[in-house]
């Protein structure tokens, strides 16, 4: 798993406003200079699963799950499998809180993070629409909770 090894080597430089996706076969190439690459010739679901227990090993970061708001809507009439697929990514993300929001609306965060921050890009082999995962890194060590007190005692 060629991929792993190269994650497992990035995630260490990797922080708070990086982004990791692991997306669909059909997520598209992007020209920013900010987002990498990686083929895993795996099913998404698996490679979900890897991302996020190598995530919970660095302790540096929290992931922060968005999915495609239309997966939402998304049925088998619609697309055989997907029934499938959102049951085991329900049990696999059970530990998190998944935010759902338009398709659109997460490519143009990823536009506005790429500009600035890296976004790491692993490209599985589903082809079910709207089943890429989107993670926002968060720092591990702070939580949004120390941050509002912090922001709240200082005088500007």
């Amino acid at each position: 798993m060629k991929y792993l090894t190269e994650l497992n080597s990035l995630l260490p430089l990797l922080g708070h406003r990086n982004w990791i996706l692991v997306v669909d076969k059909a997520y598209p190439l992007q020209s920013s200079k900010g987002i990498s690459y990686l083929n895993s010739g795996e099913d998404l679901n698996k490679v979900l699963k890897e991302v996020l227990n190598a995530l919970e090993a660095a302790p540096h970061v929290r992931p922060i799950i968005y999915l495609d708001k239309e997966l939402e809507f998304m049925d088998d009439e619609l697309c055989e499998g997907v029934s499938d697929f959102k049951t085991t990514l329900q049990r696999i993300c059970s530990n998190y809180t998944l935010k759902q929001i338009p398709h659109e609306d997460i490519f143009r965060r990823l536009d506005e993070a790429a500009r600035l921050f890296n976004v790491v890009v692993i490209k599985t082999e589903s082809q079910i629409p709207y089943t890429s995962v989107f993670i926002e890194l968060d720092c591990g060590y702070w939580s949004e909770e120390k941050e509002k007190t912090l922001r709240n005692k200082i005088v500007l």
